[in-house]
């Protein structure tokens, strides 16, 4: 019988929660050599330049002893260390900028996105959370979007003591600082908290097409629900999922736990995909959909209604939605998936 995600309960481990802050396999081998900046957008090339700028003077800056780290040194750091916002739309380049950061900083450093470092928080709580990302010479944070408020004040918060201990900061997303929250909580207090995340960073803006090609009309690619399930028993490593059964499992999992989840796995396949309703479902698929993107493992997804096109994975409510960014990342990864999926089924080839 094929293993299903659903039966996976993981309880990954404080060195293991760590040990992920690293770039995804995706993007193991991004650096800044290999990221081509497109001649018809010239932010590109300026945010390439800009980037290695920053990693030259990260790479230059020493940080205090163990005293200091620990708050014992005396005096703190005067002046909070600056950090770099990449803004723009999907699939122009910021991760890929990001990861190639990482890379170019020697020292340590972590990498994450914004839901994980939100659940590292949730897990661990916030002064040990901040005690162990407080360690490194720059914490990078990818995709910085807003779920509720208080995650927003959450990481404000986390990023404003780092900053003061310190620690340089780097972050993506697909809206400018001076705007996070808008269309979603319209709080006075809580959108001068934003502001004031926002003066800790420079931001640069990056324009171009996503190379996935999501225009907000994607289509995920289904397959007939027999030849998922005849896939799904070829390989070692292969999932097979009931949509609903998923989607109730996701709610009993943390999210921190959905990369632990999929571990070894090589293809995972969903049947009865149908449009999700709700905000707490849609949310946890995303974080799902996220994980399973990094790692580059392919989906075959079959729909509830037996066509060959999956055309309304998120209903037109949550769409319209403040999270529509958040979906619509996913529509395009998920749709990304599916078409590997769907190329191993017509190559007849095994998922391991």
């Amino acid at each position: 019988m094929t293993p299903a995600l659903a039966d996976r309960r993981p309880e990954p481990t404080l060195e293991r929660l760590l040990a992920d802050l690293v770039p995804p396999p995706r993007f193991a081998d991004a650096r800044l050599a290999t990221y081509e900046p497109d001649p018809a957008h010239p932010s590109q090339a300026e945010a390439k330049e800009r980037i290695s700028a920053f990693a030259a003077q990260i790479g230059g800056e020493k940080k205090g002893g163990l005293l200091d780290r620990l708050g014992l040194g005396g005096k703190r750091r005067a002046e909070a260390a600056r950090g770099i916002y990449l803004d723009g739309g999907f699939g122009v380049g910021k991760t890929h900028l990001l990861t190639s950061l990482f890379h170019a900083v020697p020292g340590k450093r972590v990498y994450g996105t914004f839901v994980e470092y939100t659940n590292l928080v949730g897990a661990l709580g916030f002064q040990k959370a901040l005690d162990q990302l407080a360690q490194s010479q720059l914490v990078c944070i990818d995709e910085f979007e807003l779920d509720d408020p208080g995650d927003t004040l959450l990481m404000t918060r986390l990023i404003r003591e780092l900053s003061d201990q310190g620690v340089a900061v780097a972050a993506t997303s697909n809206t400018l600082p001076e705007a996070l929250g808008e269309g979603r909580f319209a709080a006075q207090d809580f959108l001068r908290e934003i502001q004031s995340m926002a003066e800790r960073f420079e931001v640069m803006r990056i324009d171009g097409e996503d190379y996935r090609r999501r225009d907000g009309a994607v289509n995920i690619r289904a397959l007939p629900q027999a030849a998922v399930a005849a896939h799904a028993r070829t390989g070692s490593g292969a999932t097979l999922d009931s949509f609903d059964e998923l989607l109730a499992h996701l709610a009993r999992v943390h999210p921190s736990r959905y990369g632990a989840m999929i571990d070894d796995v090589t293809c995972a396949h969903l049947t009865g995909v149908r449009r999700v309703d709700s905000h707490n479902d849609a949310l946890r698929l995303v974080v799902l959909v996220d994980r399973l993107y990094d790692r580059k493992v392919p989906v075959l997804v079959s729909a509830a209604d037996g066509g060959d096109v999956l055309e309304h994975l998120y209903s037109e409510d949550l769409l319209g939605s403040g999270y529509r960014k958040k979906y619509y990342r996913s529509l395009s990864r998920l749709a990304s998936l599916a078409t590997d999926g769907a190329a191993l089924v017509e190559a007849g080839g095994d998922p391991s």
